[in-house]
């Protein structure tokens, strides 16, 4: 009995000494963003929405001075996006490329790598929540939960000896599953890919700033918002016309800096009362309807349906929250 007490308590002190030495989740995020920008590594995953599986890889190397990012869609219409520097390219087919400064490759994995960290975790709760393995190897995972039910929450599978993320699910409020990366191979070397060393002397399209490419100028809508889920704020507002439309929209940015939400405003036809109308694509929201001032206001964005709704039905003209704020 004496040595089996022993044998427990040993026990206990080998697992109290693990769990001192764990690192936290906060410092297991920020070796996720470090390493990111330190391996040269290929990863092919598969993106999996609704049911349907969507092939893609993402390669990332240093080849001199140049930092440099590749993410490819394997299936489908042909789409790919670089980063090089402060520089991003995109080829997606049907458009003609372009070069964007200080952008950032579409979607939530290249977000979470290049995420405002310390401003994330103003909104977002990192918990460790144990280990697992994902494409052969051992992962520790991370939970990125919201201080509030109106978001999705993240878990993050990072490859244990690296730190480079392998998977990530988004979740719903009730731990459903609602978008997802899964990592098949990771390869990891000492040098860069041959073609990523191409890539680096590629011609690319003349990179231009934001403001430039789009030609839209900061506007005063007129509208505010008067509620938006916690850590979102109005990142941009502009006045411009939607490809293909002669229909000038005001538009909105909000974000709570992993997570974007486009908010569109439009005079509504007359006679044309659009109501409110839903499309899902996995975690993505896309709402629609005309509210009582007769404007037209799309909501788009990786965000639940109900919240895209609380969104827009909290839009206000401007005059009519500072009346009320007089009369208070």
């Amino acid at each position: 009995m004496r040595q089996l007490a022993w044998l427990f308590l040993a026990a206990l002190l080998i697992s109290f000494k693990a769990s001192a030495d764990a690192p936290s989740a906060g410092a297991l995020l920020q070796q996720m963003q470090r390493a990111y920008h330190h391996y040269n590594f290929e990863l092919s995953m598969v993106k999996l929405r609704q049911g349907l599986l969507e092939p893609m890889r993402f390669s990332h190397g240093q080849v001199g001075d140049q930092d440099i990012s590749h993410l490819i869609l394997l299936n489908g219409r042909p789409s790919e996006y670089l980063r090089r520097g402060d520089e991003y390219s995109f080829f997606e087919s049907g458009s003609e490329p372009y070069t964007l400064k200080a952008a950032r490759l579409p979607g939530l994995w290249s977000a979470l790598l290049e995420m405002d960290l310390e401003r994330v975790l103003q909104s977002y709760e990192p918990v460790v929540a144990g280990r697992n393995r994902i494409a052969g190897l051992a992962t520790q995972v991370v939970r990125l939960v919201p201080k509030d039910s109106n978001k999705y929450g993240f878990v993050l599978w990072l490859e244990q000896q690296s730190g480079l993320l392998l998977r990530m699910d988004m979740i719903d409020d009730q731990g459903d599953l609602v978008e997802q990366f899964m990592g098949v191979d990771l390869r990891i070397s000492e040098q860069p890919s041959p073609w990523l060393q191409e890539l680096a002397k590629a011609k690319l399209p003349p990179a231009v700033a934001l403001s430039e490419a789009y030609s839209a100028k900061p506007n005063d809508s007129g509208w505010e918002f008067g509620w938006l889920p916690t850590g979102f704020k109005v990142v941009s507002s502009d006045r411009h016309k939607l490809a293909g439309l002669e229909q000038s929209v005001d538009y909105v940015l909000l974000s709570d800096g992993l997570v974007d939400v486009s908010v569109y405003l439009a005079p509504a036809k007359p006679g044309d009362v659009t109501p409110n109308q839903v499309l899902m694509q996995g975690a993505t929201s896309l709402l629609t309807f005309t509210n009582p001032h007769n404007v037209e206001v799309t909501v788009v964005g990786e965000i639940p349906a109900l919240t895209a709704r609380r969104i827009a039905e909290s839009l206000h003209p401007a005059a009519v929250a500072a009346q009320g704020a007089a009369h208070d």
